[in-house]
């Protein structure tokens, strides 16, 4: 795959809609220099089977859109924690539970954080 030029935040963010995954937050951590990467987009499911199908969403919104494949991805084993690497962007889809257990935001609190609003 090549260097990505597009910026994949507004395709990442209609994957995530699509299968209504909720409460997307964007963590940037661009100005932090021992961050894993330079951004993670976190979303939740409110299951198991929810939070692959908002991961498969988002993969094949990407590849449908902007024909962008993951490097990998991990997490359908048990689908709690279904993580997407996409370089520079890592998607997070938990389980609510899941995602209060390892609160990514409050570990990277001093990264700009920005909400999205539920699209009902």
């Amino acid at each position: 795959m090549t260097e990505q030029t597009t910026d994949i935040l507004p395709l990442l963010i209609e994957g995530i809609r699509e299968r209504k995954g909720r409460k997307i937050t964007v963590v940037d951590m661009s100005d932090i220099d021992s961050a894993a990467a330079r951004r993670f987009v976190i979303c939740e499911g409110t299951s198991t089977q929810h939070v692959a199908a908002v991961a498969d969403s988002i993969r094949e919104y990407l590849l449908d859109n902007a024909r962008i494949k993951p490097y990998n991805y991990d997490g359908y084993g048990n689908s709690q924690w279904i993580v997407i690497d996409y370089g520079d962007t890592l998607v997070h889809v938990f389980l609510p539970q899941t995602r209060s257990l390892y609160d990514l935001e409050n570990l990277w609190s001093d990264a700009s954080i920005v909400d999205y609003p539920d699209e009902d």
